[in-house]
C-alpha cells in the first residue's frame, strides 16, 4: 500500500498525566473516524498539522509543554509542518497570554473545546463515538476516565481552574465504553479522574463508586480493575467490600495524600489530620488484607518547618506505604496558596524528598525481599532483549514496580497471564521465573 504523503498526516504530542493520554486517544478516536491519517508521539519528521495536548499542572511540566511548542513553531518556521494547534490545560489556562507570545501557533483550545479543534481540522465531532478511541497504550491495558474536573479546594491545586467543576460520566457510557475495550483485547482497565470518590454525586446523588465497580466488574474480558486517585476526605467505605468481592478488582489503592502534619494540611485545605488519615489506612487494611496502597506527597509547602517534615517523615516510616512519590512544591498563581510566601529554598525542598525517599527506598527493599519463594501473577507487559517485563495486581503501569523474568527457556506473550516464582529481589523490582500460564 503507497504510504499517504508527511504532508497530509495528523501528528498528536500528549504531554503530562494519564488524564491528557486518554483526551488524545478520544481525540484522535474522532479524527481516525474522519479517515485522517493520524500518528501520536512518533519521532518528529514532518507533518501538515501537530496538536500539542500540554500540560498546565506545575511549573516543571509548564515549562516542559512551552519547550515543545516552541520547537514545533521553529519546525514550522522550516517548512517541516503546515500547522501547530494546541489544546490541554496549560492552553486553558495562559491562552491569551501565550496567543500574544507565540503567535506563530495557528489557533489555541481548553480542556472542553474538543468540537472546536476538531472544526478548525473540518471534521464535524461525532457523538456516537462516545467511548471509542485510539489507544496509545500497550492493548492489553488502558485508562478510563470515569469524571472530569474536580471539586476539591486544595490550596496548591490550579485543575479546578484548568479542567472547571466535577461531571462524573453515565454509568451507562463507561460501562459500554469497558465492553468495548475488552473486546479489542485489554484486560486491565485504570480507572483516572481528579477524585474517583465524587463519582456520581452529580448525576446520582450520591458517591457511587462501588455501583459502578460492580458493574465494570461484570465485563466479560477485563481481568483487572485498578483504582487511581482517590480523596481521603469523604472515602466511601463501600468501596472496599466491593474490592473483596471481585476478583478483577486489584487490591490496589492509590490516594494521594500530600502531608501528614496537621498545621500543613490545615494549609493545604485537605479537610482531614493526621490521626483521621492513619486511622482510614488502617481500616483498608482492615477490611482488604493485602491491599497494596500507593500514595504521592509534596515536600516544602509555604510554612513548612523542620518539626513539620519530621513528621511526616517519621510518618512514612510507619504506615509503611507499598509505593510512595514525593514532589517538591510548586508555587503556582491563581491558587490559594499562592498568597503565601513561598518560603522554603528549592535546594531544602529537595533534600526533603530525597529524605522521604530513602525511608521508602528501605521499605520498599524490606516488602520486596519478603516475596522471594512466592509464586505471583504476572501481566506480561513488554520483552526487552532477553527479558520480559510484567507487573502484579499491586503494581499499576509506568508508575509502580515491575517484574523482570530472563526470557531464554521462559515463553510468554505480551498481554497475557502467567504465574510466576520470585527469586530475588532489588528495592523496587522483582525477578521470577515463570511456571505457568495463569
Amino acid at each position: 500500500m503507497k504510504a499517504k504523503p508527511p504532508g497530509k498526516r495528523i501528528q498528536v504530542i500528549t504531554m503530562g498525566c494519564s488524564k491528557n493520554t486518554y483526551d488524545s486517544e478520544v481525540l484522535m478516536g474522532q479524527l481516525k473516524a474522519a479517515k485522517l491519517d493520524v500518528s501520536h508521539d512518533e519521532a518528529f519528521d514532518q507533518a501538515g498539522t501537530v496538536i500539542i495536548n500540554t500540560c498546565g499542572f506545575i511549573e516543571n511540566a509548564k515549562q516542559e509543554s512551552i519547550d515543545t511548542i516552541l520547537n514545533m513553531a521553529e519546525a514550522k518556521k522550516q517548512g517541516k509542518v503546515r500547522r501547530v494547534l494546541v489544546t490541554g490545560c496549560l492552553s486553558e489556562r495562559y491562552k491569551d497570554d501565550l496567543r500574544k507570545e507565540i503567535p506563530e501557533i495557528d489557533d489555541w483550545f481548553g480542556t472542553h473545546d474538543l468540537p472546536q479543534l476538531l472544526k478548525s481540522i473540518g471534521v464535524n465531532y461525532r457523538q456516537e463515538l462516545i467511548g471509542e478511541r485510539q489507544l496509545t497504550t500497550p492493548s492489553h491495558f488502558a485508562y478510563l476516565k470515569i469524571s472530569e474536573g474536580c471539586d476539591r479546594k486544595c490550596s496548591f491545586c490550579a485543575i479546578p481552574q484548568m479542567r472547571g467543576k466535577h461531571v462524573s460520566r453515565p454509568m451507562d457510557d463507561l460501562v459500554k465504553e469497558a465492553a468495548h475495550l475488552a473486546s479489542q483485547g485489554v484486560r486491565e482497565l485504570v480507572l483516572i479522574a481528579q477524585d474517583l470518590t465524587y463519582y456520581g454525586l452529580d448525576l446520582y446523588k450520591k458517591r457511587n463508586l462501588a455501583e459502578l465497580l460492580e458493574n465494570l466488574a461484570g465485563v466479560t474480558g477485563i481481568d483487572w480493575i485498578r483504582l487511581h486517585y482517590a480523596f481521603p476526605t469523604g472515602f466511601p467505605m463501600d468501596v472496599l467490600d466491593t474490592m473483596n468481592k471481585h476478583e478483577n478488582i486489584c487490591n490496589y489503592l492509590d490516594i494521594p495524600l500530600q502531608h501528614a502534619s496537621d498545621p500543613i494540611l490545615k494549609a493545604m485545605r485537605r479537610g482531614t489530620t493526621m490521626e483521621k488519615t492513619t486511622r482510614l489506612i488502617e481500616t483498608f487494611r482492615e477490611k482488604v488484607p493485602g491491599i497494596a496502597l500507593r500514595t504521592t506527597l509534596i515536600a516544602g509547602f509555604p510554612g513548612e518547618t523542620e518539626e513539620d517534615f519530621q513528621q511526616m517523615k517519621d510518618w512514612v516510616a510507619d504506615m509503611r506505604f507499598d509505593r510512595l512519590g514525593i514532589f517538591t512544591y510548586s508555587h503556582e498563581e491563581d491558587t490559594h496558596a499562592y498568597k503565601l510566601d513561598d518560603n522554603i529554598p528549592q535546594e531544602v525542598k529537595e533534600a526533603r524528598v530525597e529524605e522521604i525517599m530513602e525511608v521508602q527506598r528501605e521499605i520498599s527493599h524490606q516488602n520486596n525481599q519478603a516475596k522471594i519463594g512466592r509464586t505471583l501473577k504476572v501481566l506480561i507487559d513488554r520483552a526487552e532483549g532477553d527479558y520480559f517485563i510484567g507487573r502484579t495486581e499491586f503494581d499499576s503501569p509506568e508508575v509502580d514496580n515491575e517484574v523482570i523474568i530472563h526470557a531464554p527457556g521462559q515463553y510468554a506473550r505480551i498481554g497475557d497471564f502467567a504465574m510466576v516464582k520470585i527469586n530475588e529481589a532489588g528495592e523496587y523490582d522483582l525477578y521470577g521465573t515463570i511456571v505457568q500460564p495463569a
